[in-house]
């Protein structure tokens, strides 16, 4: 497994060693032990899967303390540009984004540690996004940031995403309080 690391402290890019022959192919996701050598140590509590088309964009979303969670993130079918925004008040990053493609052939994973705001816009149909979470999801405790935020500019590449109704009208990051 291999840690590439980005512009923004603790947020890596993690590529693992993959396995293939005439069968298929193997890979480990996810070892503890592998993960504390990397430097990544996280106590993941929940998983979630989702499945999105084309053109679908989730995001800018994070939860409040107590219940930020960091995230470890990848497509298990299809592809996605993968967005993480820097919200720790004191980090030298605060309102930085880095972005990755996570797709089912690269295999790669995205670290986002708590304190970031994610989203993902759906590169493929039925793309299948899977994160693993280090805390539990609060309703009460959940944020959101508007995904096209003039102040962050972040570079979707998309042009008429398919969007809920709350990612819409999210607060923008010029109005945005860090609980971090």
């Amino acid at each position: 497994m291999e840690i590439v690391k980005t512009k923004i402290p603790d947020l890596y890019i993690v590529k693992p060693k993959v396995y293939e022959d005439h069968r298929g192919y193997f890979f480990e996701s996810y070892n503890k032990e592998s993960f504390l050598k990397l430097g990544i140590d996280a106590n993941f509590v929940q998983d979630n899967e989702s499945m999105s088309q084309k053109g679908v964009l989730r995001g800018l979303h994070f939860q409040r303390p107590p219940f930020a969670q960091g995230k470890l993130v990848r497509v298990m079918w299809g592809a996605v540009l993968d967005v993480a925004v820097d919200l720790r008040k004191a980090s030298p990053t605060y309102g930085q984004w880095e972005s990755v493609v996570l797709t089912q052939k690269n295999k790669w994973m995205y670290w986002i540690p708590p304190g970031f705001a994610h989203g993902f816009a759906a590169l493929e149909d039925n793309t299948i996004f899977f994160y693993k979470c280090t805390n539990i999801y609060n309703k009460e405790s959940e944020g959101v940031i508007r995904w096209n935020d003039p102040t962050l500019n972040i570079e979707w590449n998309i042009d008429k995403p398919l969007i809920t109704d709350r990612d819409a009208n999210a607060p923008f990051f010029k109005n945005f309080v860090s609980p971090f």
